[in-house]
C-alpha cells in the first residue's frame, strides 16, 4: 500500500514542478574532474624514463635513480599491485630504538611511503593498487620514497607536512630543545 502512495507521490510532485523548471533553472555545473585511465605498466615505464633517461625497465618492473638514489619499481599487473622499494641500512645493524622510531615515523612522517624490514634491509616503500594509481601519486609516491631514505636517522620524514597525533612531534620538540642549550 506504501508503494502506490509514494509512487503517487513522486508523480504528482513531478508534473506540479514542471511549470517551474524553466523559472529555476538549474546554474551552470563545473565539468567533471578528468578521470584518468587505469594505470597500466607501459605508462609506469614512460613516466619512469621521463624522471631517469638511464632506467632499466622489464614487464614486471624497473630500476632507476633519482638524486643518486637507487629506486626499484615491482609491478603486479595479475594482483593489482605496485611497488617502489629503496634500500635504507642493513637491518642487522638496527636496534630497538631504531626500530621504534621508524615504527613511530610510519605513524605521523612518513605519509604514503613506508619503512619495511625484508630479506635483512631496512626499506622506504611506497604500495599502492595498481590499476587505480594516478601519474601524480606515482611521482609523489617517488619522491616519497627517496626522501623517507635520505631522512633516515634525522627527521624519519618522507616530506614536509607531519600528520602529527603521533610521537615524532615531541621527539622534534626534544631535539629542538637540546640544540637551544648547546
Amino acid at each position: 500500500m506504501a508503494r502506490p502512495l509514494i509512487l503517487a507521490l513522486v508523480f504528482s510532485l513531478g508534473v506540479a514542478g514542471l511549470g517551474q523548471a524553466q523559472e529555476n533553472a538549474v546554474p551552470d555545473v563545473p565539468d567533471a574532474p578528468v578521470v584518468e585511465p587505469h594505470m597500466d605498466i607501459q605508462t609506469l615505464a614512460a613516466i619512469i624514463l621521463a624522471l631517469d633517461p638511464d632506467a632499466r625497465v622489464s614487464l614486471r618492473g624497473a630500476q632507476f635513480t633519482i638524486d643518486n638514489v637507487p629506486v626499484t619499481m615491482v609491478a603486479d599487473v595479475v594482483a593489482n599491485r605496485m611497488r617502489l622499494l629503496v634500500p635504507v641500512a642493513s637491518a642487522a645493524g638496527l636496534s630497538e630504538a631504531d626500530l621504534m622510531r621508524v615504527m613511530q615515523a610510519n605513524f605521523d612522517t612518513a605519509l604514503d611511503a613506508r619503512y619495511a624490514v625484508a630479506n635483512g634491509r631496512l626499506w622506504s616503500v611506497f604500495i599502492h593498487p595498481l590499476a587505480q594509481l594516478e601519474r601524480a601519486q606515482f611521482v609523489s609516491g617517488v619522491a616519497q620514497t627517496v626522501t623517507l631514505a635520505r631522512n633516515y636517522g634525522s627527521s624519519y620524514a618522507s616530506g614536509g607536512p607531519v600528520f602529527g597525533g603521533g610521537d615524532s612531534g615531541a621527539l622534534f620538540q626534544e631535539l629542538l630543545d637540546q640544540s637551544e642549550e648547546i
